[in-house]
């Protein structure tokens, strides 16, 4: 049987997926628990790969884990916070 338009679109809604961003954090920011509000606001795994932070800002790039509709309630969410979110593409492992 096959499944398409919105009863198809409906099932991958609650899929979780994976998602590596670029978070950049400004002064005002960076001492902020933006990543773990990510995990626990919006039910989220949050690994992260790579970052370089210090108390004049930084970045850090994440990967989040979840249902897409939560991973672009999150990145809404920081974004306006303050935080510059850009794609990382895939990271190797490390």
């Amino acid at each position: 049987m096959r499944v398409g338009g919105a009863a198809a679109r409906d099932q991958f809604q609650g899929c979780k997926l994976k998602r590596c961003v670029m978070l950049i954090f400004s002064p005002e920011v960076v001492a902020e628990p933006i990543i773990y509000n990510l995990a626990m606001q919006f039910g989220l795994t949050t690994n992260i790969r790579r970052a370089n932070l210090s108390e004049s800002g930084g970045w850090a790039v994440v990967q989040l884990e979840g249902k897409e509709k939560d991973i672009d309630s999150a990145i809404e969410w920081a974004t306006g916070k303050g935080v510059r979110i850009d794609p990382a593409g895939d990271q190797p492992e490390a």
